[in-house]
């Protein structure tokens, strides 16, 4: 069977976590949209599980969670009316949990916006860490039982909630646009959080990037996910890119370097020998036997 170079496989990995669509991927590589997607779900599983083996034990101790909306092949609303919608069409909440001193995406969670998400993501997170830390959450009700049933009293946590004004009159800004927030509110909900460190700033800037840097997310546009397993596949990717290879402009170090889970600077092209190390080996064939033909 044929197989794409490691420099075209690295080229398309690149595309796909700087927020370009798969056709165009296709179009400008001179490839079928098939060797993309299927590019894309062996990286996915790829990183998959090198995040769920690698990113463990980490000593952070001040973590920033929020959630980010999406949505596949279909907006919640529309799933009803749609042609052939398939399992897992609607919308889509990604949770993610950030360490606030290196920038490294310690856990995330894809699902809908219920309990029972919650709990999934919060004792991930849990898992993953090592110390007493510090979270901070946005106003989101499912996480407080979470973060009691995950965490216990060994947690210093607090929830900041933004408070938005009303923008007045039916117009394109008030359709595209976000509310004004006109204040926030601290509320220590657990433990004894430093107020000075209440914040998700660095979790929401996040969520910035995660829509620049995958053209699933962007709004307004067809690049949405038209299948749930692929957009699981593409996030498996951006996160072991943002975390691994992806210099931290402030930092001046990967996110993984920061948090003391690595000390190599990883490149693209090691995303792809990820995928080769997980490939099956390929069988040896035996000499040709020349077949006697009998009258």
């Amino acid at each position: 069977m044929n197989k794409l170079d490691t420099k075209t496989r690295t080229m398309i990995l690149n595309m796909m976590v700087e927020g370009s669509s798969m056709r165009s991927i296709s179009r400008v590589v001179g490839v079928s949209i098939n060797t993309v997607t299927k590019l894309l779900v062996e990286a996915g599983e790829a990183c998959a599980a090198y995040h769920e083996e690698t990113v463990r034990n980490v000593g952070a101790t001040r973590v920033e969670c929020d959630e980010i909306w999406s949505f596949c092949y279909a907006k919640d609303k529309n799933v009803k009316t749609a042609k052939a919608a398939p399992d897992g069409a609607g919308d889509v909440w990604t949770w993610t949990a950030i360490d606030a001193d290196s920038k490294m995406i310690l856990s995330y969670e894809v699902g809908d916006r219920s309990a029972t998400t919650a709990h999934e993501f919060m004792f991930d997170l849990r898992d993953r860490l090592t110390s007493r830390l510090q979270l901070t959450t946005d106003g989101h009700k499912a996480y407080l039982s979470a973060v009691e049933d995950a965490f216990g009293s060994d947690i210093d946590y607090a929830m900041l909630v933004k408070i938005y004004g009303e923008t007045s009159g039916k117009t394109a800004e008030r359709k595209y646009s976000p509310a004004e927030c006109t204040g926030i509110k601290k509320e220590a909900i657990m433990g004894q959080p430093v107020e000075e460190l209440v914040s998700t700033s660095y979790v929401e800037r996040q969520n910035l990037t995660m829509r620049m840097g995958m053209r699933r997310f962007t709004r307004l546009t067809n690049g949405f996910s038209k299948k749930v397993e692929n957009h699981l596949h593409m996030l498996s990717l951006y996160f072991v890119h943002y975390n691994f290879v992806r210099i931290h402009k402030t930092l001046k170090m990967t996110p993984a370097m920061a948090a003391g889970v690595s000390d190599t600077l990883r490149d693209t092209a090691w995303i792809v020998s990820l995928i080769d190390a997980r490939a099956p080996a390929s069988k040896k064939r035996g000499p040709y036997k020349k077949k006697s033909i009998s009258n």
